[in-house]
């Protein structure tokens, strides 16, 4: 540390407020906030920080150090808020995407506009979101317009331009959607009531605005005036349906802010309700990415106090999971334990989780090989393997009371299928029906040539079976091959679907849930192999099945057999072949020996022999 900078910290004075660091070319590269300043900031220089690589390359860079003090901590947390805000600090944790979320806006002019948009410019407009749902935002537009006459067109209404007699009104005032200020047919007084009460819906403070109108629908309907006491009972009718929609089961008669957290290696997500009388008014899950392994409780305090500023709220109570490392004046942090305020944070809760798995979803749809990696780490996790199985090879035998047994194997390459790495395997060393010795034979052939081709082994071997199949392998890998390969096991119920996974020896069943990615990946292999066995068995029947018949056909030799299973493809198509077309291809002689083999097997079925 130079001596400039153990001098601006010997001079730092132990009061709350912000600090700012500054890189060699004067850019602020961190804002950081302290209940003391002098011991915050000299604890930056006191440690190595060798658990925190990007905090020893923040102090690396710091050239210079300014701060502010603040009299109260509160005012530490806006403070730090705002900087960050406007100077965008590079090692700040960031609130991410929030420009890409549209915000309603009451623009800052003679009769206010109110519309949807995606920019925020510092001219004294109120801005109220922003909101992650436009379909939300869309129906709140909606219902602005049908309760209140707020002009849409975009001319400059100033007294002058009015006083002019400049403009002219258009349909919105013929349709009754705008009483027409462009030619000074509202007041800007009578105007800003409206704007008022908007103001105070996008706050979510609804209640006072209904009894208000329900207070003069009967004053209306007093003095006998029945129509306008209609149009307040329909504006009356429409705001009351607006808040039983957004009506939670909470019997909570006052204001509260509803935080909830969570969390991955890049970044924190954090859901806010804003409830007013029971009803949510104000739902929003955003995030912030993580730039030096910041804790929950400083992330947290740094949302509670971002959006309670975004969304004007003044609750005096924030129910969170856990206490943040944030301190307010008037308000009280509660951890709720039962009852409807539990009840909201479990709301809260799933919104935030849901937020995530919607956002794993769509970068999963952009990029689809980011899925399969994620569940072959999710196998390594529950398995306890070293190493991700991005190479999966399964085994399978197949036949019937031992007759023409073969097996199978398939390849599984980053949670995939590589067919053209498929093999099929006739079971040579074998008499009889045997799956153990047919498993062990094929596996001892498949990884010995490997081993002798110097082919990469798999990182995963799975066996058809249970403990059984599992312990034949193993006894081939690890006892004769002396190779270090991870064995699992799938085993099904007595409906033939997969029913548990094991792993390990001994082994034991691995408590994955049915109907996730992990396990249906484990059930597609499991499938596959299967599948591929089956098919490879029925063509080693069907083979032996023509080779028997073409053998009690005196005369017809291989070369014939090749010839005519080339051209018709199957005994069947054989058999109703016309003779002309036989004859043209293996001759007269031999068209005549088939042709007569296949009328004596018709005449003995006749007769019942068969």
């Amino acid at each position: 540390m130079s001596d400039f900078l153990k001098n601006i910290i010997k001079n730092i004075p132990e009061k709350p407020g912000c600090y700012q660091y500054f890189d060699e070319k004067g850019s602020i590269i961190y804002v950081g906030k302290a209940k003391n300043l002098k011991k915050r900031v000299s604890s930056y220089f006191a440690k190595t920080h060798e658990d925190s690589p990007k905090t020893r390359v923040l102090v690396s860079k710091i050239s210079d150090i300014k701060y502010i003090v603040v009299d109260t901590e509160e005012d530490t947390f806006l403070l730090e808020n705002n900087l960050i805000k406007q100077f965008k600090p590079r090692y700040n944790i960031m609130l991410k995407d929030d420009k890409t979320y549209p915000s309603i806006v009451i623009k800052n002019e003679y009769f206010p506009r109110i519309y949807q948009t995606r920019k925020i410019f510092k001219d004294g407009s109120l801005y109220f979101g922003p909101y992650t749902s436009v379909v939300a935002i869309r129906a709140m537009m909606e219902v602005i317009h049908k309760l209140y006459p707020i002009r849409t067109c975009k001319l400059n209404l100033s007294p002058e331009n009015i006083a002019k007699g400049k403009y002219k009104v258009c349909l919105e005032y013929h349709i009754k959607r705008c009483k027409g200020p462009c030619e000074g047919l509202q007041s800007l007084e009578e105007y800003n009531k409206n704007i008022a009460q908007v103001k105070e819906i996008l706050k979510g403070n609804i209640g006072d605005i209904i009894k208000n109108i329900y207070q003069q629908m009967q004053e209306k309907a007093n003095e006998l005036r029945f129509e306008e006491a209609q149009l307040l009972k329909e504006k009356y009718t429409l705001i009351d349906n607006f808040r039983t929609k957004s009506t939670v089961v909470s019997q909570i008669t006052y204001n509260i802010d509803v935080f909830s957290y969570d969390e991955d290696k890049q970044a924190a997500y954090i859901n806010y309700l804003h409830v007013v009388d029971g009803a949510i008014n104000q739902a929003f899950t955003f995030e912030y990415k993580k730039i030096l392994n910041e804790e929950k409780e400083y992330t947290l305090g740094m949302a509670i106090v971002e959006m309670r500023s975004r969304f004007g709220s003044k609750s005096q109570e924030i129910i969170v999971p856990f206490i943040p490392d944030l301190s307010l004046n008037n308000v009280v942090f509660t951890i709720p334990q039962r009852g409807d305020k539990r009840k909201l944070l479990e709301l809260s809760e799933q919104n935030v989780k849901q937020y995530k798995v919607d956002k794993l979803k769509k970068a999963e749809s952009l990029n689809p090989e980011q899925r399969s990696i994620r569940i072959l780490k999710e196998i390594q996790s529950s398995l306890g393997m070293k190493k991700m199985p991005l190479h999966i090879e399964c085994f399978d035998n197949s036949n019937i009371q031992g007759s023409s047994p073969v097996a199978a194997c398939v390849v599984f390459r980053k949670g995939k299928p590589s067919k053209q790495e498929y093999r099929k395997y006739h079971i040579k060393t074998v008499i009889g029906s045997d799956d153990y010795a047919s498993m062990q034979e094929v596996v001892f052939r498949r990884y010995s040539r490997m081993l002798e081709e110097e082919t990469p082994l798999p990182d995963l071997i799975i066996t058809d079976g249970g403990k059984g199949q599992m312990e034949s392998v193993r006894q081939i890998i690890q006892d004769k091959l002396h190779l270090e390969i991870p064995i699992a096991g799938l085993a099904k119920d007595n409906k033939h679907r997969t029913s548990e996974i094991l792993f390990g020896f001994p082994p034991k069943e691995v408590g994955i849930k049915q109907n996730t990615a992990i396990f249906h990946l484990l059930e597609q292999i499991q499938d596959e192999v299967h599948r591929f066995a089956i098919t490879f068995h029925k063509q080693v029947r069907s083979k032996a099945q023509i080779r028997s018949e073409f053998d009690q056909m005196s005369g017809i030799g291989e070369a014939t057999q090749k010839k005519l299973l080339s051209h018709f493809k199957s005994l069947k198509r054989l058999k109703s072949a016309d003779i002309k077309e036989v004859t043209t291809l293996v001759g007269e002689k031999k068209a005549k020996i088939i042709t007569e083999y296949f009328a004596q097997q018709n005449t003995e079925k006749q007769k019942g022999i068969f």
